[in-house]
């Protein structure tokens, strides 16, 4: 009896479970969300053309095979050329073709996706900023304030959101000086979007947020006197924010569509800048023609993107819910 130790009497540094991977990354590829990312083949295939195309549209003016807005080095002679062949005039070999104006498609894609992305990254942020506030005061403070914003909601959700985002693009548009409607086309089709895709955000927010108000952390930062900003953003929001991600990964595929739907129908960004809708929509005015190479890679390209993002922001989904784990 005397040879035994209580658990008192051993030092607590004996206690401690070794870790059994150091470091922040070690711990992170122990996790079970890497587990599920490496486990589901659909996921990581996902992850990679993602990746990839986004890497292609992030450093398209380093490696893109020629600068399509470069005038001086297009050649119309070059319109029209099938993919994988030279031009009839130029020693320009086009991979994906190239369009009526004889730039290269692969690096007016490259180029492209660079607009869509930022469009698209930009106005889903925007709207989770709008959304999350939204949605936190509304289901903080509850009251008159939670019903006036709720309403709001309810009537935006029931409108598709291309209409609404058609509507807010086309009074701006309105509201800004001619001289200036083209330089400020990208910033007022992010505005657009992301004031059509704030609502799903503020419900969502809004319903997590009167769960957690009702929890005793909340309670204690209350009886402290803790400003209710501080609370919100230092213990309500942290614990709202496993939704917020999966939707806003979601939403980034649904801007990315969006902002391809209006430049398709010639409201989205000007023809100096143009983007994946913008390419689909000069693309089809040829697709009949025999030229099917000019619309046939940006729409794949847009497909592939909106998918892949998409099949990234089901699979944070499940990984982020404990039930399906």
């Amino acid at each position: 009896m005397e040879n035994r130790k209580l658990v008192k009497d051993i030092p607590a540094e004996d206690l401690i479970v070794p870790v059994r991977a150091e470091g922040r990354l070690a711990r992170a590829l122990d996790s079970d969300i890497f587990y599920s990312w490496r486990t589901s083949p659909v996921t990581v295939v996902a992850t990679f053309v993602a990746l990839s195309l986004i890497l292609l549209a992030v450093f398209a003016p380093l490696i893109a095979p020629y600068n399509p807005f470069n005038p001086a080095s297009l050649n119309l002679m070059d319109g029209f050329t099938p993919p994988a062949s030279t031009g009839a005039f130029t020693d320009n070999y086009f991979l994906m073709g190239a369009d009526n104006q004889g730039r290269d498609v692969l690096s007016t894609i490259m180029y492209g996706s660079r607009v869509s992305l930022f469009v698209g990254i930009l106005a889903t942020l925007f709207a989770m900023t709008l959304g999350v506030s939204l949605g936190l005061i509304a289901g903080y403070n509850g009251g008159t304030i939670d019903a006036v914003i709720m309403r709001v909601t309810d009537i935006q959700l029931s409108f598709p959101a291309i209409l609404i985002a058609l509507l807010i693009f086309g009074i701006a548009r309105g509201l800004i000086p001619a001289n200036q409607q083209e330089s400020m086309a990208v910033w007022v089709l992010i505005l657009a979007i992301g004031l059509s895709n704030w609502a799903q955000f503020a419900r969502t927010v809004r319903g997590a947020t009167m769960v957690e108000r009702q929890k005793d952390y909340v309670s204690a930062a209350r009886i402290m006197g803790v400003h209710p900003i501080l609370i919100l953003l230092r213990h309500v929001l942290p614990n709202v924010l496993g939704p917020v991600l999966v939707i806003g990964t979601i939403s980034l595929a649904l801007a990315i569509i969006e902002e391809a739907t209006l430049s398709f129908l010639g409201v989205g960004v000007p023809p100096t800048q143009p983007s994946l809708g913008t390419l689909i929509r000069i693309g089809q005015q040829f697709l009949f023609s025999g030229e099917w190479w000019i619309l046939f890679f940006p729409a794949v390209t847009l497909i592939a993107l909106a998918l892949s993002v998409n099949l990234l922001g089901d699979w944070l989904r499940d990984a982020l819910n404990p039930k399906l784990r």
